[in-house]
């Protein structure tokens, strides 16, 4: 069975029978790429009408770094910064699809509350208790990440025995606890780059269509992280090209969303493998 084409946002449905792009917004002063470019609440509605523009589907917005060795951020303070966003954002764009990054329910509830339409939980619930009930009762879509460990530990001498094997066994226990809770539209998330080695971050890249097998949508997030930097030498700032390549290898593996800084370039791949699945010649 394929995984469902339509996920319910807040009443806005998302069609994924042709993959979205979710634009990522970091309103964060230490995100590993863009880092404190978007602070201002101007900065951050130009930068939504960009990427919408350019054709976001979805806005991902982020108020604390999940960078490798990142600190963490309290309750507070990720409050002050997420909801004058949320709601900005909502107030110039009624009808964008409006995802938040956190694992704290209480912000969860918040967030939704103002406008958001997505929770996009690096945790996967387990962070603190209360998240499946929370996204339960709130009726939102809900993304499951894959992470070993915590941002600031989490790459220190990451090991698995099979990683895709773990990662996808992760995934059937999560999805299950989730539907038992109630919650409705799920989306997984690998996490690359998230506990992982360069070389678990190419074999989970490889076998991302087994995780499709799972029958919900796959979300890509592979934008000039450093997989990429390490295999190609240099900065994230010069990994634009090869994260078109590694997303490009996503949507052919059946990635439903790909989770990029640029928006535009991610679209262009997503309409040329839409072409050459068109025209494929059928053995």
């Amino acid at each position: 069975m394929n995984s469902p084409r339509i996920i319910h946002c807040n009443g806005k449905p998302l069609n994924l029978s042709v993959p979205a792009i979710m634009g990522i917004l970091n309103i964060t002063p230490d995100s590993f790429f863009d880092g404190g470019q978007f602070i201002s609440v101007d900065s951050q509605l130009k930068q939504v009408e960009c990427m919408l523009r350019e054709g976001a589907a979805i806005i991902d917005i982020g108020a604390v770094s999940t960078r490798p060795g990142a600190g963490d951020v309290c309750q507070t303070g990720e409050l002050e910064r997420i909801l004058p966003a949320v709601k900005a954002i909502r107030h110039s764009f009624p009808s964008v699809i409006l995802s938040v990054d956190t694992y704290r329910p209480l912000i969860a509830r918040a967030v939704v509350e103002q406008g958001a339409d997505i929770v996009n939980d690096i945790y996967g619930g387990r962070f603190e208790p209360g998240m499946f009930e929370t996204v339960a009762s709130l009726k939102v879509p809900y993304i499951i990440m894959h992470m070993k460990g915590d941002p600031w530990n989490m790459q220190v001498s990451p090991s698995y025995s099979n990683v895709l094997a773990e990662v996808t066994y992760f995934f059937e226990k999560k999805i299950a606890e989730a539907r038992s809770h109630g919650i409705r539209d799920i989306i997984i998330d690998p996490g690359f780059g998230f506990g992982k080695t360069i070389g678990h971050n190419y074999r989970l890249l490889s076998g991302l269509d087994s995780l499709c097998s799972l029958e919900v949508p796959v979300l890509a997030g592979l934008s000039r992280k450093s997989m990429i930097c390490k295999v190609l030498g240099g900065s994230p700032e010069d990994m634009l090209n090869g994260t078109s390549i590694l997303n490009t290898i996503a949507l052919m593996k059946g990635a439903s969303i790909l989770r990029v800084h640029d928006v535009k370039e991610a679209a262009e791949a997503v309409k040329l493998i839409g072409i050459l699945k068109e025209n494929s010649i059928e053995q």
